[in-house]
């Protein structure tokens, strides 16, 4: 079976695990542009929004009593104005879609790291697309938020799970595909491996190990 060259990757990482750091250095080594906190940049562009607002959706549904509201309110603009005017509203749903058009032309484009926010899931199956998912053990992931947060460390390990919740939330409810499920990735990396094999191990899975010289 002959399989379409990878040229875009990406990183789903569990919080603490460092995946992020590690996406910034895989695109360094490979010379691909890096999306990680650009999708959001980009999206706060399109949308004509504060790149500040913008990050607040960042990963996150709006709250239930927005969500709530807002089915009565598109109800009522529809019934006055017989169209929604939805695309006016900056929100988190809105946020996402706009990100998803960001994936899907980065694909295109290609030579790109893509990180988080469903890129694994708007990619599924697309010829080209590598897909990555980056953990850590428990301990490591408690020292590093200790080392980040140090007045809340006592708090690491709810404040770890809480995030990972919000992160799988905003998958179930977009893409509805579970954010951890082993089915959506080609290879599941533990960080505590290093960046260095992390990167060798993916350039060969990949096909993207460099050709030795003759």
């Amino acid at each position: 079976m002959v399989h379409a060259p990878t040229t875009v990757i990406t990183v789903e990482r569990e919080y603490g695990s460092r995946g992020g750091e590690f996406a910034h250095e895989l695109a360094k080594r490979l010379g691909w542009r890096l999306l990680d906190t650009e999708l959001v940049a980009g999206a706060a562009r399109m949308a004509g929004v504060d790149p500040k607002m913008a990050a607040r959706f960042d990963e996150r549904l709006d709250p239930w009593y927005y969500r709530y509201g807002k089915i009565f309110w598109q109800d009522s603009s529809m019934s006055t104005t017989g169209n929604s005017s939805e695309e006016q509203i900056f929100d988190s749903d809105r946020m996402l879609s706009l990100i998803h058009e960001e994936i899907l032309a980065a694909a295109e484009e290609g030579h790109c790291v893509l990180v988080g926010r469903g890129a694994a899931c708007a990619l599924a199956g697309r010829p080209g697309c590598f897909h990555i998912f980056v953990y850590a053990t428990g301990s490591a992931k408690k020292d590093w938020f200790a080392h980040q947060f140090p007045r809340q460390a006592e708090n690491a390990e709810h404040e770890l799970a809480a995030y990972d919740k919000r992160r799988a939330a905003v998958i179930r409810k977009f893409y509805q595909q579970e954010w951890c499920s082993r089915g959506l990735y080609h290879m599941l990396l533990n960080s505590c491996m290093g960046f260095e094999a992390m990167i060798s191990a993916v350039e060969c899975a990949a096909g993207l190990c460099p050709t030795p010289a003759r």
